[in-house]
């Protein structure tokens, strides 16, 4: 019996999605998530996500944040309307070796702080909202970051555990897979650990079928292997911070069903259960 992390990203971006992701770690329906501390709804929905932490319900990361409508906690540098910029502004800097080092460092840094702010403690594991964390520039920052601060913590990587053949057909995972080659290099010369392998990606189209999609993110699954996910309600926060809004409910209502269940069961597959600190 393999036993993996299912992980809902975004925590705290808004009050519907911290709710719905709560009301899946209590039953174990979950058994990770990682936190977005720069969202303006973070500070109200911590202290709940806290109190399951402290009994041990899931592994909370955090979500390294660098683009969105999501003001930097730092002067951050560059930002578009007082926000992080989009995803392509940051990924042309980061791949052209133009964001200020300095300034990168200083807001994953106050990142990592107000997390332990809020949680009394390090994060479990680290990961990056869009993937970020795996660009140039950003890679190094992050690394060096949970090396200093947070050693014992493991950092996601996105490398598909399918053959190559089936990664040809699917530009988005296989260029996540190439980018993860030098992220894993330099997080095993820093001596920190990764996911063994990766899955969760979809082309985010409301006519997804995602209950006949989940159970292929299982397939080749390793043991300690990561299944992406985004569960959520959706509310007027959500929709005035992020474009992906019913998915979101879509996933949630996944995750509550029996065919959830099945899927699991068919795989031969577990959520991973937390250790005792």
């Amino acid at each position: 019996m393999r036993r993996i992390w299912l992980c809902a990203d975004d925590y705290g971006i808004a009050p519907g999605v911290g709710a719905a992701i709560r009301e899946l770690i209590a039953p174990a329906r979950l058994n990770a998530t990682s936190a977005m501390v720069v969202a303006p709804s973070f500070a109200a929905e911590a202290p709940p996500l806290a109190t399951l932490a402290g009994e041990r319900r899931a592994a909370i990361g955090l979500h390294v944040t660098l683009t969105g409508r999501f003001r930097p906690l730092t002067a951050f540098w560059p930002i578009a309307d007082g926000a992080f910029p989009p995803l392509a502004a940051i990924a042309r800097r980061a791949f052209l070796r133009r964001l200020d080092a300095s300034a990168l460092t200083a807001e994953v840094e106050a990142q990592l702080a107000a997390f332990t702010a809020a949680f009394g403690r390090a994060p479990d594991f680290v990961d990056g909202h869009q993937h970020v964390q795996l660009f140039p520039q950003i890679r190094d920052a992050v690394l060096d970051m949970v090396k200093r601060r947070a050693p014992a913590a493991w950092v996601r990587q996105c490398g598909s555990a399918l053959p190559a053949r089936v990664l040809l057909r699917d530009f988005k995972m296989l260029a996540l897979s190439l980018l993860s080659r030098g992220f894993r290099r330099r997080a095993a010369a820093l001596g920190l650990t990764t996911n063994p392998a990766f899955a969760g990606v979809y082309d985010l189209d409301p006519s997804t079928d995602f209950a006949a999609l989940f159970p292929l993110f299982l397939e080749r699954m390793p043991d300690g292997g990561l299944v992406m996910c985004h569960p959520g309600r959706v509310d007027a926060e959500l929709r005035r911070l992020d474009p992906l809004t019913d998915l979101r409910e879509t996933e949630y209502e996944y995750f509550t069903s029996e065919a959830f269940s099945r899927a699991l069961d068919a795989a031969g597959v577990r959520l991973a259960n937390l250790l005792p600190r």
